[in-house]
C-alpha cells in the first residue's frame, strides 16, 4: 500500500511540475511581472529584485520541468525531493501571504491558462506538500527506470530544451497565447459585462485624524467620528468581487478624450504597441517609421498606444523619427495584450487577426 501510494504521488507531483514549469515557460515574461509584483514595496518590499525577475522567472521555470522530469525517471533521488520539498514551501508561504493579506491575485501558478484565486493556490500548494512530505519520507521507494548513462542523456537534453524554449519565446512570441488579447478574439465583446452578472459589494470607508492617528471609519461609524477628527481621505473597500469581464481597463485616450469607440470600429487598424517608450528595444524602435508609412499606402490606420508620459513620447518621436500619434492605455492592459516591447497588432473593427514581436516584422500580413 506505502509503495502504491508513493509511486502515485511520484506520478502526479511530477506531471503537475512539467505542466506548471512548461506554461509559465511558454510565458516567461508573463511569470516575471508576477514576480516583480511579489517584489514591490506593497508585498515584500524587495525593489532591488525587480530588474532580475525575468531572470529568477527563466531558472524557477526550467528548475520546475526539470525536476519534475528527475522525479519521474527516478533521477538522484535525494536531491530531487529535497529541491521540491524546499520550492513547495517556499511557493505554500507565498500563496498564503498573497491570501491572507490579499496583495497578489492571482499567484501565475499556471499563467493565463489557468486563473485560481489566492486561496485556491494555497489550497494546491497544501495538496502538493502533502504528497512531497509523502516521498519525503519514502524516498527508497523511488528507484530509477533507466541506467544511469541514459537517465544523464534526458536530463541534460530536458535543460538545455527547456532553455532553447525560453529563448525561442522571448526573441518572438508565447507559442501559445492564453490571454485575453490573443488572435481572434474581439476586444468589444471581452468588455461586454453579461446581463445578470454578479455585481461587486463595494464598502466606503472614510479616513480620519484622530489625536494624530488616521483610522478608518465606515459608513455605520460615521455618527461615532470623535469631535475634533480632521478628515484625510476616502476609500472603497471591494467586500465581494463582481464579474470582471475579460478586458478591462482598455483606453485608447490623447488630450483627455477616449477614442477606443471610434478606432475599434476600423476596418484596418494597426496598433503599435509600445508600453514603455523609455526603455523599449532600440532596434524594434527602428523599424515602426517605415513599417507605419507602409501600412499608411495599404489603408491602414495607425496608431501608437504607450502608457508612457507626454514628454517620453516627444523625446521617443524626435529619436526615432516617429510621425504617427501615441494614445495612452494602461500599462498592465498594454503589457498583456503583448510582452514585447515594441510589438505590433494588427484589428479588423475589433477583432485581433495579427500579432507581431517586433522581431518578426517581415512575417507582418498587410
Amino acid at each position: 500500500m506505502k509503495n502504491i501510494i508513493t509511486q502515485f504521488s511520484r506520478i502526479f507531483v511530477g506531471i503537475l511540475f512539467i505542466i506548471s514549469g512548461l506554461i509559465k515557460l511558454n510565458d516567461p515574461v508573463g511569470f516575471s511581472y508576477k514576480l516583480a509584483e511579489y517584489f514591490s514595496e506593497p508585498v515584500f518590499n524587495m525593489p532591488f529584485f525587480v530588474p532580475f525577475a525575468l531572470g529568477i522567472a527563466l531558472f524557477l521555470v526550467i528548475l520546475e520541468v526539470v525536476l519534475g522530469i528527475m522525479l519521474l525517471i527516478g533521477y538522484k533521488t535525494k536531491v530531487t525531493v529535497w529541491s521540491l520539498l524546499v520550492l513547495i514551501v517556499m511557493f505554500t508561504f507565498l500563496t498564503f501571504y498573497s491570501a491572507y493579506f490579499n496583495v497578489v491575485k492571482d499567484c501565475g501558478c499556471f499563467g493565463d491558462a489557468l486563473k485560481l484565486t489566492p486561496w485556491q493556490s494555497f489550497t494546491k500548494d497544501i495538496v502538493l506538500l502533502f504528497f512531497i512530505l509523502v516521498l519525503f519520507f519514502n524516498k527508497k521507494l523511488i528507484q530509477p527506470l533507466f541506467r544511469t548513462t541514459v537517465q544523464n542523456i534526458i536530463i541534460y537534453a530536458s535543460i538545455v530544451l527547456s532553455a532553447f524554449m525560453g529563448v525561442i519565446v522571448l526573441n518572438h512570441l508565447p507559442l501559445i497565447d492564453f490571454r485575453p488579447f490573443k488572435v481572434g478574439n474581439n476586444i468589444q465583446q471581452g468588455m461586454q459585462i453579461p446581463d445578470g452578472a454578479d455585481k461587486s459589494v463595494v464598502e466606503m470607508v472614510f479616513i480620519y485624524k484622530v489625536n494624530g492617528v488616521d483610522k478608518e471609519f465606515t459608513e455605520k461609524d460615521l455618527m461615532s467620528i470623535p469631535e475634533g477628527a480632521v478628515f484625510v481621505d476616502r476609500k472603497d473597500k471591494v467586500i465581494t468581487e463582481g464579474y470582471v469581464p475579460p478586458i478591462h481597463d482598455f483606453t485608447m485616450e490623447k488630450d483627455g478624450s477616449d477614442f477606443k469607440d471610434q478606432f475599434l470600429r476600423e476596418p484596418k487598424l494597426m496598433l503599435i504597441v509600445a508600453y514603455d517608450l523609455v526603455n523599449a528595444d532600440k532596434a524594434g524602435m527602428g523599424k515602426m517609421e517605415k513599417l507605419y508609412l507602409d501600412a499608411k499606402t495599404k489603408g491602414y490606420k495607425v496608431i501608437g498606444m504607450t502608457s508612457s508620459l507626454p514628454e517620453e513620447i516627444a523625446a521617443a518621436k524626435k529619436q526615432y523619427g516617429l510621425t504617427f500619434d501615441f494614445y495612452f492605455c494602461d500599462a498592465i492592459t498594454l503589457k498583456t495584450i503583448e510582452r514585447a516591447n515594441p510589438s505590433i497588432v494588427l484589428l479588423e473593427k475589433g477583432t485581433i487577426i495579427q500579432k507581431l514581436h517586433h522581431n518578426d516584422v517581415k512575417d507582418l500580413r498587410l
